[in-house]
């Protein structure tokens, strides 16, 4: 079974690296469209649920460090929001 949403390779992995502002600075993570786009199939409601399905999602696809997974669960949170305001555009 083929996933187009998974990326072939390394190169094509980096062109869906979005910028994402933690504690003040820019980090790169990797596949946020895909993991929105679950996270929103999934019909969650509670912020909680959304937030904490969020970062479980990105961690499969980026390093989180452990001191700073509460900053990027916010953060994410965040730009999901921006992402579900857009229309869920990719």
């Amino acid at each position: 079974m083929k996933n187009n949403d998974i990326p072939c390779c390394a190169a094509d992995a980096m062109r869906r690296v979005k910028p994402v502002e933690v504690y003040g600075v820019t980090v790169g993570l990797a596949m946020l469209d895909l993991v929105f786009a679950e996270v929103r199939d999934l019909g969650l409601i509670d912020e909680s649920a959304v937030r904490a399905e969020l970062i479980k999602r990105v961690k499969v696809y980026n390093y989180v460090p452990p001191p700073a997974a509460e900053a990027y669960a916010r953060a994410v949170y965040r730009e999901y929001g921006r992402w579900n305001s857009q229309g869920g555009i990719k």
